[in-house]
């Protein structure tokens, strides 16, 4: 996975995150946004992440990712 730093993660255009509200789950490129999507299931799994906020960041991903 490409470095994302402090500084890039900034100035991204919040349409790049599958949270674009809350600037969470950055998905600049298509290694982001498969990671984007097993984050979003581990947090689901915790209790940390609505069911619905994880379908939404599934949703943007399987955009990034052409599916």
């Amino acid at each position: 996975m490409a470095k994302l730093t402090s500084g890039m993660r900034s100035a991204l255009p919040s349409s790049t995150f599958g949270l674009p509200k809350q600037k969470k789950y950055p998905m600049p490129d298509p290694t982001h946004a498969i990671d984007a999507k097993g984050r979003a299931t581990q947090q689901v799994a915790k209790g940390n992440l609505s069911p619905a906020s994880a379908a939404k960041i599934r949703a943007k991903a399987n955009k990034v990712l052409g599916k």
